[in-house]
């Protein structure tokens, strides 16, 4: 009972073909596809993310200064996070 035939398969897209009409079908896809890659690369933020909280190296000797906080909103504390700010070592 769990599997699909080809005819199945057919008058399934029938009746979405049908319920939707075909000109909001290629729309509704890109959609979906957009919504997929923001979820995937949100998913990927969020893992190195992870891997940017652990431990790191010490400060050098020479870095007197503390690392900045950008808040998300004013006075919202729960979303602020420290930001590391770039650094040149290339010589001009």
């Amino acid at each position: 009972m769990g599997r699909l035939g080809p005819t199945e398969i057919i008058l399934i897209l029938v009746v979405v073909v049908l319920l939707f009409g075909a000109k909001k079908l290629p729309d509704m896809a890109r959609s979906l596809g957009k919504s997929a890659r923001i979820l995937k690369s949100e998913a990927k933020a969020m893992k190195s993310d992870d891997k940017e909280s652990a431990p790191a190296d010490p400060p050098h000797p020479g870095d007197q200064t503390a690392p900045r906080t950008i808040q998300a909103a004013p006075g919202d504390v729960t979303s602020s996070r420290p930001v590391t700010e770039p650094t040149d070592t290339t010589k001009r």
